[in-house]
């Protein structure tokens, strides 16, 4: 059965605190894992939420602040203790290469070959994601350090109708067919086309935002995401804290959701400034300027992505 969530692994932002760990979030898609941003602790972190370097596919990283990277080591030199044998693709700024084999290769230890370097440059990278049911693209942010936000997409595909199958006769091996070319011959002789029968289902989007002020990549990459995973850093009466640092607050956050159509907001990467007692109001400033589903995540949550939705072809007038 496939499995599509995320899974948090922490949610700090530069100082982690008793409840949250620094940055780490799986994301669960039909067989494949994809972690971004693993800072220190992820490994422990993923003991707890029961996962293991074996369901890694892809390790991605935004930028190279510490919070978002100090993991990596530990990731790579658990996929190697452990002897993952598929590849795992690493995706990363390219102008923080350096960093990159810093980390890469920060302890002696047996290394692995199945790590396959991304490096991501320009305004927007698309990357190479084989034969994986999903495009994922990379769209550069405002940040001190180049810092990228990532996209993944799942190509739109179709819904049968059955009623309308079954009044033209279409059943059994010839649904297949029709599927796969488009048309079919009914038993009566009739041609039938796949848009009779079927309406166009939207392929899920996720996104995943981190480190950043407002630019046109944020909306970019929210755009019609059904979950929108995003930075949080500050609460709005401290937006000019934020614009000097180049974060967000939840208000922002939440109108950058808003403009893009998003279905599930999910805040992360909250100030250690600030106490369990706020998370209210974090909550309280993103539905202000978001009327959609919110959910401000803990460390080991579980966020299923919202369920694909239809689009139903308009009924031709009487």
């Amino acid at each position: 059965m496939s499995v599509r969530e995320l899974i948090v692994l922490g949610s700090a932002s530069a100082v982690p605190t008793k409840t949250r760990n620094h940055n780490g979030y799986l994301l669960r898609w039909d067989g494949h894992g994809l972690l971004f941003d693993p800072g220190e602790g992820t490994q422990r972190q993923m003991t707890h939420a029961g996962v293991t370097a074996s369901d890694l596919t892809w390790l991605c990283v935004t930028h190279f602040h510490g919070d978002h990277c100090l993991g990596v080591p530990g990731i790579v030199q658990r996929i190697a203790r452990d002897g993952v044998a598929h590849r795992v693709d690493a995706a990363y700024p390219e102008s923080g290469t350096v960093y990159w084999r810093r980390l890469r290769h920060a302890a002696a230890f047996h290394d692995t070959e199945v790590i396959r370097e991304q490096p991501v440059s320009g305004e927007a990278t698309r990357l190479d994601t084989g034969d994986a049911p999903f495009t994922l693209t990379a769209r550069r942010l405002d940040h001190y350090v180049e810092a990228y936000g990532y996209r993944l997409e799942e190509p739109d595909g179709v819904t049968m109708l059955p009623a309308e199958l079954a009044a033209r006769g279409v059943r059994g091996p010839l649904v297949r067919r029709l599927q796969e070319d488009g048309a079919v011959t009914a038993p009566d002789g009739r041609t039938v086309t796949l848009e009779e029968c079927s309406v166009r289902r939207p392929g899920q989007k996720v996104a995943f935002v981190m480190d950043t002020g407002l630019c046109p990549a944020v909306y970019e990459l929210a755009d019609g995401a059904d979950l929108l995973i995003i930075e949080s850093t500050f609460l709005d009466e401290d937006e000019p804290l934020a614009l000097e640092r180049k974060h967000l607050t939840a208000g922002q956050a939440a109108a950058a959701a808003a403009a893009g159509g998003v279905r599930h907001l999910v805040l992360t990467h909250l100030s250690e400034r600030y106490g369990d007692a706020d998370e209210e109001r974090f909550l309280r400033q993103a539905a202000a300027r978001f009327s959609g589903e919110i959910t401000l995540v803990h460390d080991l949550d579980r966020v299923p992505v919202p369920r694909r939705r239809a689009v139903v072809r308009p009924r031709p007038a009487e």
